[in-house]
């Protein structure tokens, strides 16, 4: 059931109007049977995933916390709760990789017994990647690193615990959200309230403008262009426009679909992490990945940065420690050898930089550079967002070699290609040109708001009553005139629901 179906607007204002009426004790059971009811939609069967994974992980933090009140000796408790923990990751782990990396681990082991000239294993397992199953199973094991770290308090209602889980708003793509932030949320009982209500819709609206009027119109250029790799020698200008195109694709479509989210957890009085922080405002990438996926981010960092040491070790090990998480971060997005390159590529850009940055210093003071100028932060912002493109390009490519190709064919450079209408033969017409600009433009214009601290909510909600109805029927009609759908075409998948 995507955000962006008939579906889902009939589901959610049914579950929002049953969740007001009926008691507020028995609330969070109607959130819970509703969230299974969302992610069965897709694939009935791959709610027992979901069940297994939350069993798992409840019960590790149940046995965890019984540890603590046994009367054992320190030695001893400790090792019984890392197996436990140990536990708790290699059950999911195990689920994660039959389902997801399975294939993928199977083809780099045939390639290693080819070259000692073994016969390959031949498997006839196949099924569908359940969707959600890379953030959900994230969420339940940072439950019981959090338990096992005394960080949050053992959920002994294995329903309760459920729906921390489960929670629909944000179940197949995240945010993936700590135990101590979204539990205690859980445990208390949420009444109606217009004004949080309003914000949350407004925050929904705002996300379908991203998805449905910017990414999914985007992706007219961008799947047209890597849809075809012959289309790859047809000029670098067509690549170009298909790498920066598709850099704010992705953020259009992935932010839009954490700020439906935030807008629906909202709506139902939940707060959930902000996932993105204006990242093509980034002065460099190092900074821009403080900003992206910040809950992933933030997951890495607890569970697999600091636990290798962090930056408490020496110089080479802490740029090791960078490089495993990158390199884990482009596995988790992917069973597949671009999804590693690009991790790698994303780790060695931030050492770099890292090693770059007292060079960069001098140069500035050098020259004089002023990094607060309107100038220096466009400068910053292009190259943050060409770099990301760039990497992105092994992102979106089906296999290395299409990658390879597709960034040949960008060295193709014909400045004329701007102006001989080369551009409009791959999916996007003048008018389209032009709405994309304009959209980009409000885009920009929101990032720019957000970035001073002022909230566009609150600027509209200020206005005048004509003039604040007249803004919000504005928005409502430039989603419905201008966003991608229609008659023929289905409602289009968020990019990061495949991981």
């Amino acid at each position: 059931m995507l955000f962006n179906s008939l579906h889902f607007l009939l589901f959610f204002p049914v579950v929002v109007g049953i969740y007001f009426i009926i008691p507020r004790k028995i609330r969070w059971v109607w959130l819970l049977a509703a969230s299974y009811y969302y992610y069965m939609s897709w694939n009935a069967k791959y709610a027992l995933l979901l069940a297994a994974s939350t069993g798992i992980t409840w019960l590790s933090g149940l046995l965890i916390d019984r540890c603590n009140s046994h009367e054992l000796d320190a030695g001893r408790r400790e090792r019984y709760k890392k197996c436990l923990v140990a536990f708790s990751f290699l059950s999911n782990l195990a689920i994660l990789f039959v389902f997801k990396y399975f294939h993928f681990g199977l083809n780099v082991l045939n390639k290693l017994l080819h070259i000692f000239r073994i016969s390959a294993i031949q498997s006839s397992f196949s099924v569908l990647l359940p969707v959600g199953i890379s953030f959900y199973i994230l969420q339940a094991l940072s439950y019981t690193m959090d338990v096992y770290r005394d960080k949050v308090k053992v959920e002994k209602n294995i329903f309760k615990y459920a729906l921390f889980v489960s929670f629909f708003p944000q179940l197949v793509a995240g945010p993936i959200e700590r135990s101590q932030d979204l539990l205690p949320q859980i445990l208390v009982p949420h009444d109606f309230d217009f004004d949080r209500v309003k914000r949350g819709l407004w925050l929904m609206l705002w996300g379908y403008f991203q998805k449905l009027v910017i990414a999914d119109r985007l992706a007219l250029f961008v799947n047209t262009v890597y849809g075809d790799p012959s289309n790859y020698l047809n000029g670098g200008i067509v690549n170009l426009t298909a790498l920066i195109f598709f850099a704010f694709q992705t953020y259009a479509d992935f932010a839009g679909y954490s700020n439906l989210a935030l807008g629906a957890a909202e709506v139902l009085g939940f707060r959930l992490t902000t996932n993105f922080v204006r990242p093509f405002f980034s002065i460099n990438i190092t900074e821009f990945w403080t900003r992206w996926h910040v809950s992933l981010s933030r997951w890495f960092v607890n569970y697999l940065y600091i636990p290798l040491g962090g930056n408490r070790v020496g110089k080479f090990r802490y740029y090791i420690n960078l490089m495993i998480v990158f390199l884990a971060s482009g596995l988790w997005h992917g069973a597949d050898w671009t999804f590693l390159v690009w991790g790698g590529l994303n780790g060695m850009i931030s050492i770099i930089e890292r090693l770059l940055t007292p060079c960069w210093r001098k140069l500035r003071k050098t020259l004089g550079f002023n990094d607060r100028s309107g100038l220096m932060k466009c400068v910053q912002s292009a190259y943050v967002i060409f770099m990301f493109g760039l990497v992105q390009v092994f992102f979106r490519s089906e296999t290395l070699s299409q990658a390879a190709d597709f960034l040949k064919g960008m060295m193709r450079f014909d400045p004329y290609d701007l102006f001989n209408g080369t551009l409009m033969n791959y999916g996007m017409d003048p008018a389209n040109f032009i709405i994309t600009a304009l959209s980009l433009l409000v885009l920009f214009i929101v990032s720019w708001l957000q970035r001073d601290g002022l909230s566009l909510r609150t600027k509209i909600e200020a206005q005048p009553l004509l003039l604040r109805w007249g803004l919000i029927i504005a928005a409502m009609a430039s989603v419905i005139f201008f966003g991608v759908y229609g008659p023929g075409f289905d409602a289009s998948q968020f990019i990061y629901f495949q991981f």
